[in-house]
């Protein structure tokens, strides 16, 4: 995997479509497609339609931002949010319930393409809007990977399915969102524990988190 001195190397548009193709042919597979989306996603309160449909509207939401940088005022863009219900995610993007699950993936699958085409094409000077720090190209990559990670393991997990991300795509998502995050543990738990889904040895659970997105 790509290193130099600093860590692991950067995210790159081609690290987010790699890890929105293995979420998508994981959320393919028949015993997905089959499955009961109604169940609870993991850990979260959303069961696994609405997880995979927050998913898609985060990936669509970080592409729109990167197509429209922020000005003299960070603000962002201002689509209308819309919370089913209480508790619920509030989201722009919504799938088609008669198109089934086969058509919530398509829905995600374009979602991410989305947000490659605009990681790929924005300027090096574009700065995206997130509360948690202006982004980049890459810190927008980095942020839709890391949504992409942890609620496919979400969905997963109330599906009934194996889900491991590559190692290598992990630890990028950890160098440039995660900074202050403990070393000598394999990446994927600890991308895990970043995100309050797990624990490592010697260290709780998190109940609150937050990424640095910033440009640094």
């Amino acid at each position: 995997m790509p290193t130099s001195e600093d860590g692991p190397g950067p995210v790159t548009a081609d690290d987010l479509a790699c890890g929105v193709g293995l979420a998508v042919a994981l959320l393919r597979q028949p015993a997905a497609l089959e499955g009961d989306w109604s169940r609870a996603a993991g850990s979260l309160s959303w069961d696994c339609w609405e997880t995979a449909e927050h998913l898609a509207d985060d990936l669509f939401a970080y592409a729109a931002e990167l197509g429209s940088p922020v000005g003299v005022t960070a603000e962002p863009v201002p689509f209308v949010l819309v919370r089913p219900a209480p508790e619920k995610p509030r989201s722009t993007i919504f799938a088609d319930r008669a198109a089934g699950p086969e058509g919530l993936v398509r829905v995600l699958e374009s979602c991410g393409a989305l947000l490659v085409a605009m990681v790929r094409t924005a300027a090096p000077e574009t700065r995206a809007f997130h509360v948690f720090g202006l982004a980049d190209a890459e810190g927008s990559a980095a942020m839709g990977l890391v949504e992409t990670l942890v609620h496919a393991d979400d969905v997963a997990r109330g599906l009934g399915l194996a889900w491991e991300p590559p190692a290598d795509l992990c630890a990028r998502v950890l160098h440039r969102l995660f900074p202050d995050v403990p070393g000598g543990f394999a990446p994927w738990g600890t991308l895990l524990w970043a995100t309050g889904r797990g624990e490592l040895p010697g260290l709780a659970r998190r109940e609150r988190w937050r990424w640095d997105s910033s440009v640094r």
